[in-house]
């Protein structure tokens, strides 16, 4: 029996803009993950470094990116690929929230993991992925 798989289907721009938690889990794939964040005026993601490719899209807001100590603007519509084991940080420079949606290659959160505040995410130690996908 064959099961039918849904995906993830929906206008990610509304998803994106209308989120208000700092990072939101949206689907888990087996090689891929979308998560959306909002960063408030004067935060930041932090500084990461990850074992696997990244990409950014900028929906809402301005900011700046730092890849390997680059810095360079970022605002809507702008779209940033990490590469795996690249230092990296986004920090959110305008007077609104930094609105944007990630995706990991391969999942690095828990499926459906909510966190929101950048320090509630923080404090969470079990928050890594756990091999469960969306479906």
């Amino acid at each position: 029996m064959t099961t039918s798989k849904r995906g993830y289907v929906k206008n990610i721009n509304n998803e994106t803009v209308e989120n208000t938690n700092f990072r939101k889990v949206v689907y888990t794939g087996a090689y891929s993950q979308l998560v959306l964040m909002s960063i408030p005026a004067g935060g930041e993601i932090g500084t990461e470094v990850h074992g696997n490719d990244q990409f950014f899209r900028i929906d809402q807001g301005k900011g700046e990116v730092i890849i390997n100590g680059e810095t360079s603007d970022i605002e809507d519509d702008f779209g940033i690929v990490v590469p795996a084991g690249a230092e990296h940080n986004i920090r959110n420079t305008g007077n609104i929230d930094l609105k944007l949606y990630t995706i990991y290659s391969v999942p690095h959160h828990k499926d459906g993991k909510i966190h929101s505040t950048k320090e509630e995410a923080q404090k969470d130690n079990d928050d890594e992925f756990d091999g469960s996908t969306t479906e």
